[in-house]
């Protein structure tokens, strides 16, 4: 979360909680939408792959 906060600032956009379940919450980071567990510790693959998905999302929006 602290690098898609990061990425959040940089690109001036909105980092937000849509809803929260008992096992994850779904976030909204500019045009992107994301779940994340609710876990002590995340998956590295789990967490590269959303940070991926947040990161292209952002990229497309500004057009590359």
């Amino acid at each position: 979360m602290k690098a898609i906060r990061k990425l959040a600032r940089a690109h001036a956009v909105d980092l937000e909680l849509l809803r929260e379940g008992a096992a994850h919450g779904v976030y909204r980071c500019g045009p992107a939408q994301f779940t994340v567990p609710r876990h002590t510790e995340i998956n590295e693959n789990t967490a590269r792959a959303i940070l991926r998905h947040v990161s292209d999302a952002l990229a497309d929006e500004r057009g590359g």
